[in-house]
């Protein structure tokens, strides 16, 4: 080997010891670097990581006292193992945008203004919580010592795996709920002893005015209000922000003289129908012979109150059937004729002599929260929420009367709290199909699919709290985790939004 040889040897040696080196402190560096990232990794994916940014402590309560915590297996489900996805399905992606997110509410947002019983609902719930984490552990659906009532729920989710999450039924399993019920209700609505009055018969109406209404053999009365009859202009006029195409075109409708209840329809109303028909057992055969030819509710599946309470709030989640059956049962009982109000005969009462898109002043587009400005810097709500139990001022759930101001009739929470069932089957064209000129007392469609129901919610936006505003049930959907077979004629398992109130028509009476 010649010298020349050898410095070509010499220089390729230092060359691959140069790249060599390259190498190794790229690989030491690398190494460097992701164990401190996989320490950080793993240290923000701890219990009390996530507790240092959720410093609301009644989630931290909550699960403890869930099944995740407390049971008999010492098993402890951790928050990341619900609120991630497993390993290898955009697991960091999804932490880098929940972190994300926590850290901006930790740093800028107040935690006591959340409104936490919304986030405690399956739709938002099911942004931040994995279903894919859920069948991870429970991969099987159907263990041993599960109950019958258990294995219908699953093969109804099985079933209907495209509409169901494991949230529609488990939602309160990572977070212990002690009002939750999630099986057949039996002991919900059992008479408790009551205080007050007994009434042995019914209110006697002497002249057109205002009365107060006893159901005999109870404590329960209501007060309905006396709605002068007129004409009005029904529907929406095509420059009403928001308005949709089912709210025309405008007609002109006479009504005859009509009472409407003041309020919705209570639990203590309700409930008095349903202890006095249902079965079960809870009647003695003295109390079924009463109230014979009246078919009852079964129990329900899980709270109809939500967990929310009884008494004064209005009744809710059940079906446009119930609401039917509980008039049916009120008209025997009182010796008058109760009904749902019909379509005409709710917006007439909802806008007491008004045109405008609420009964009090005010445009919706600064009302709702769906306009770009409003999403920025918040709807307006000093004048609405004094008339109105919506999305602003609710915490997701319903109110009892006396939070809110009357309409110019004297009817209370018209617009909000909860929708309310009408009479009328619901179709988009109902108003042109009216013939043309003045209709007096229509009654919507001769057939139908699906009923119509008006007024917002305590979870809806100022601009479905328009008079004019129209909706309609949707039987399927609002039974669809119901696991009966055949699904409740009585109970929906997913509308905790609609209720109703009665009206009654003089002229219909059959015993005053």
């Amino acid at each position: 080997m010649n010298l020349g040889q050898i410095k070509n040897s010499f220089r390729n040696f230092i060359y691959r010891r140069k790249n060599f080196l390259l190498f190794a402190a790229g690989v030491v560096t690398v190494l460097l670097l992701i164990y401190p990232f996989n320490k950080a990794v793993r240290f923000t994916e701890t219990n009390e990581y996530c507790f240092s940014c959720h410093v609301h402590g009644h989630a931290e309560d909550a699960w403890r006292l869930s099944p995740h915590v407390n049971n008999k297996a010492g098993i402890t489900v951790n928050c990341v193992d619900c609120h991630l996805p497993p390993h290898g399905e955009n697991r960091l992606w999804s932490k880098i945008k929940h972190g994300a997110n926590d850290i901006y509410g930790f740093l800028f947002k107040d935690s006591a203004d959340y409104n936490w019983e919304a986030k405690r609902s399956p739709e938002v719930a099911i942004n931040f919580t994995y279903e894919s984490s859920c069948i991870r552990c429970h991969d099987n659906l159907f263990p041993v010592g599960l109950s019958t009532e258990g294995v219908d729920s699953h093969l109804h989710y099985e079933r209907n795996k495209d509409d169901l999450s494991c949230l529609n039924c488990h939602i309160h399993t990572g977070h212990y709920n002690p009002d939750y019920v999630h099986a057949q209700n039996l002991a919900f609505g059992q008479k408790e002893e009551e205080e007050g009055e007994t009434f042995t018969a019914p209110a006697k109406i002497k002249a057109f005015e205002n009365y107060t209404e006893f159901i005999p053999g109870t404590t329960v009365s209501f007060e309905m209000v006396a709605i002068p009859g007129g004409t009005f202009l029904m529907g929406s006029p095509k420059n009403e922000p928001f308005r949709r195409e089912d709210e025309g075109p405008q007609r002109e409708v006479y009504l005859d003289d009509f009472f409407m209840a003041k309020i919705e329809v209570t639990w203590n109303e309700f409930l008095a129908w349903f202890n006095a028909t249902s079965s079960e057992g809870r009647l003695t055969a003295e109390e079924q012979a009463q109230v014979d030819g009246f078919s009852g509710a079964t129990p329900p599946w899980g709270a109809p109150d939500q967990g929310w309470g009884t008494g004064q709030r209005p009744a809710i989640t059940m079906t446009h059937h119930a609401a039917m059956e509980y008039c049916r049962w009120l008209s025997a009982v009182t010796g008058k004729h109760y009904r749902l109000p019909t379509e005409a005969e709710w917006e007439y009462a909802a806008r007491g002599d008004t045109q405008t898109p609420y009964f009090f002043e005010g445009n919706p587009r600064r009302f709702s929260s769906q306009t770009w400005w409003n999403r920025i810097f918040g709807p307006s709500t000093d004048v609405i929420s004094n008339y109105a139990i919506y999305n602003q001022n609710s915490s997701n759930r319903t109110s009892e009367p006396g939070n809110v101001f009357e309409n110019p009739f004297g009817l209370v929470n018209m617009l909000g709290n909860v929708a309310e069932f009408c009479l009328d089957w619901y179709a988009p064209n109902t108003y042109s199909s009216y013939p043309e000129g003045v209709v007096r007392n229509p009654r919507g469609p001769a057939t139908g699919q699906e009923r119509v129901i008006r007024g917002g919610s305590f979870r809806s936006d100022a601009a479905d709290l328009r008079v004019a505003a129209r909706d309609h049930t949707r039987t399927d959907l609002w039974l669809r985790t119901d696991p009966q077979i055949p699904k409740s004629r009585w109970w929906y398992s997913d509308a905790n939004h609609v209720g109703f109130r009665v009206v009654h028509v003089p002229q219909s009476d059959t015993n005053n």
